[in-house]
């Protein structure tokens, strides 16, 4: 069964909906008492005590004033506040361009001791070159038709790259071998991008593994994800980035890491895989 990477999300928001009911139950009112009292329609009460819509802080404030629960709401709020950041689409992500969002996730690289990455798509952020990563990030804000700041943002990702060779920190990379030929950018930047994964394969905290196309498939294509240590999973979809910190589903994803890791060949082998795809550029 594939792996749901905004079940997360969708658990809290259904933990939150519970609590909301329970303080309803507890105050002994039906819907329709709910709703006169609220100004909501007996629909958005049925509607957000399943869990199909995500309250907005206003209306957890007249729930909790029509329960006679006052005393929850600061709760309640931070809570759904911490929902909808689990869930984060990459628009509203990006809104004011890239740049923030760049910033916004280096303290958990700095954080963490151990990074584990799957990437079936780009090469990890972390070990992207310059040119590499202008190509990808002028595709993104351009496909999101967000603001460009694809200059400052790129910088900020190559301050991140320099975590590769301080601190204590371990990464491992598990790569599609696919990822090795799809070009971003021109037959340069594809060439030094590929000659810098070569070079930070000997570094002595970082491991790359590579999945040659024609490796058994014990674990399907998945969609990218970043393992910050066992606290946090960011799996990124087309539209969004979905945190998960719940720990059955972090168990999951480390599980798959395991077996990703497992089919990809690590050390020589795949250094001839990616002198492989250097020689395929001419």
């Amino acid at each position: 069964m594939p792996l749901s990477p905004s079940s997360s999300a969708q658990s809290a928001r259904e933990t939150i909906a519970k609590r909301l009911k329970t303080l309803q139950q507890d105050a002994r009112l039906t819907g329709h008492d709910l709703a006169l009292r609220t100004g909501f329609s007996e629909s958005k009460v049925s509607r957000i005590a399943s869990a199909k819509t995500p309250p907005s802080a206003d209306d957890i404030q007249r729930w909790c004033t029509a329960c006679g629960a006052e005393d929850q709401v600061a709760d309640l709020i931070a809570a759904s506040r911490a929902a909808d950041e689990m869930y984060v689409e990459w628009k509203r992500l990006h809104r004011t361009g890239m740049k923030h969002a760049q910033d916004a996730i280096l303290p958990m690289f700095r954080d963490s001791r151990q990074i584990r990455a799957y990437c079936s798509n780009v090469m990890p952020g972390i070990t992207q070159r310059r040119d590499y990563a202008l190509a990808l990030m002028r595709a993104i804000t351009t496909f999101q038709n967000t603001p460009d700041d694809v200059e400052e943002a790129v910088g900020s990702r190559l301050q991140r790259g320099n975590l590769l060779y301080e601190g204590s920190c371990t990464f491992a990379f598990v790569l599609e071998e696919a990822v090795l030929y799809y070009p971003l950018g021109d037959r340069e930047a594809m060439t030094d991008q590929l000659h810098h994964l070569l070079n930070i394969m000997s570094l002595p905290r970082v491991s790359v593994g590579v999945i040659p196309f024609q490796a058994p498939r014990a674990m399907w294509p998945l969609e990218a994800f970043y393992m910050f240590d066992d606290r946090q999973v960011d799996a990124e979809l087309l539209t969004a980035v979905v945190k998960i910190t719940t720990p059955s589903e972090i168990a999951a994803y480390s599980k798959a890491f395991k077996i990703l890791s497992g089919m990809a060949v690590h050390g020589r082998d795949a250094r001839v895989l990616m002198e492989r795809a250097l020689k395929a550029l001419g």
